[in-house]
């Protein structure tokens, strides 16, 4: 049993560890959670080590293969006896019938064209035969190779995959992140009209009490303040939706968050980043290489193929009987050329070239494609800064003449309806505020994206 003051450690400790979880998780931690969480990217990862093991596989033939073979027969097929004894080094005389003969011989009748009774009708013969067998191709015209460097390109391939994986999944993070600070900073702003509702609501009852408002007026002020309460709380179920979401892509459950302290994200992303880091770009490069040894691939066949083999086998009548005794070794080479076949092979090398003709096409065509978006989103984002730069100034000027409105209000130059609109108006560019900024955003994090990666 534990001790009064071990008891005490272990309460303090699990406190503090219930304090840790409970501590808001930064950008940083959960974009370091979501690399190795998430199931998407685990999920694309394991595609990349499929594939390397697929660079293993074609390595492996230029090794050769090595293989043991153990036959264990029973027959008294003449042929298949009479090749037993021979594999076994165990044929002698008899076998071909030279006693028979002999014996007519002898006799004075020898018979020439008789056949021999041992050699055609024998007993049953066992044979256990132990073979190792060793081939290994010399020359492939450069198949091997270039299937080797088909593989090898194939893997950077899905490497690039898993970074592009990664690169949108970071970006959903962020802009979760910055929606979130989106929503609390409309929230904030929303808040605090409906303070001043709730105020004006007091005043505006007062002053019916007093005959100075309508019923009427107390009905406007009652129905802003109930859409401003509604527009609060979509704004914090879309928090909690966020919230799921995270979860979802940290594969954890996230509860809460260090929501960024400026609602505007910062990039210095530059087109030459763009297009030396942008997974799609070099995909297509490596595809390219791929097209290029698909011609050497097509242009083998055109080509003699040389292979060797090496054979060491012991054949008996028992399982590995005499074994050193009756050991036999075969070694050779084969040359193979195919000299024709109706022209497919250089025509499958035209094509070959071709395919990789129009692939270096569309290596250009996806360069200038990309470098297109660039400009595009810069555009997008320096349109959307002025944006937010003139609805700053709008919601300033809007809060302004809402306030000096409200003080009309109590001093009877102005009425409730003139209140509600000016107030409506306020509301209307903080919402419109929040979207330029969610826009400007999901464009920073796009072109962020864009130039992703990776941690190589």
């Amino acid at each position: 049993m534990a001790s009064p003051s071990q008891r005490l450690t272990l309460g303090l400790l699990l406190s503090v560890l219930n304090l840790s979880a409970a501590a808001p998780l930064s950008l940083n931690e959960a974009i370091t959670l979501l690399k190795e969480q998430n199931l998407e990217i685990k999920a694309s990862a394991l595609e990349a080590k499929s594939a390397q093991k697929d660079v293993k596989l074609s390595q492996g033939y230029n090794y050769g293969s090595l293989d043991f073979t153990e036959n264990m027969v029973r027959s008294n097929d003449a042929g298949n006896v009479f090749g037993f004894k021979l594999s076994s080094r165990e044929a002698n005389f008899g076998d071909f019938g030279a006693e028979e003969f002999m014996t007519n011989y002898m006799a004075g009748t020898p018979n020439y064209t008789t056949p021999p009774q041992r050699l055609n009708y024998p007993g049953y013969q066992n044979f256990f035969q132990s073979k190792l067998t060793y081939a290994i191709p010399l020359y492939t015209g450069g198949k091997l190779s270039s299937y080797e460097k088909i593989a090898s390109e194939m893997e950077k391939i899905k490497q690039l995959d898993t970074t592009k994986v990664t690169a949108e999944k970071i970006y959903q993070t962020r802009k979760s992140y910055y929606d979130m600070a989106l929503l609390d900073h409309s929230i904030e702003q929303l808040t605090v009209i409906q303070k001043n509702i709730s105020t004006l609501q007091t005043t505006t009852q007062q002053m019916l009490q007093e005959g100075y408002a309508k019923k009427v007026d107390l009905l406007e002020v009652e129905a802003k303040k109930a859409n401003v309460d509604r527009m609060i709380l979509e704004m914090e179920a879309n928090k909690k939706l966020l919230f799921h979401y995270l979860s979802f892509l940290l594969n954890q459950k996230v509860t809460t968050i260090d929501v960024p302290s400026d609602d505007r994200a910062t990039a210095a992303t530059t087109e030459a980043d763009v297009m030396t880091n942008n997974s799609d770009l070099q995909k297509a490069s490596h595809g390219l290489e791929i097209r290029s040894s698909m011609i050497n691939v097509a242009y083998a066949p055109l080509l003699p193929t040389l292979g060797a083999f090496a054979e060491a086998s012991s054949a008996d009548n028992t399982f590995l009987g005499k074994f050193s005794d009756h050991a036999a070794y075969t070694i050779g080479a084969r040359l193979s050329w195919n000299l024709f076949n109706g022209g497919i092979d250089e025509h499958t090398l035209e094509k070959a070239r071709i395919d990789r003709l129009k692939t270096s096409t569309e290596v250009e065509l996806a360069k200038k494609g990309i470098a297109l978006q660039y400009d595009k989103i810069k555009t997008e984002i320096e349109s959307l800064d002025y944006q937010i730069t003139s609805l700053e100034k709008e919601l300033n000027l809007s809060t302004q003449i809402y306030k000096s409105y409200e003080g009309r209000y109590r001093e009877h130059l102005a009425s409730m309806s003139d209140l509600i609109i000016k107030q409506s108006t306020q509301i209307e560019k903080i919402i419109n505020l929040q979207m330029i900024k969610n826009q400007r955003n999901e464009r920073i994090f796009a072109i962020e994206k864009l130039s992703y990666k990776g941690d190589q």
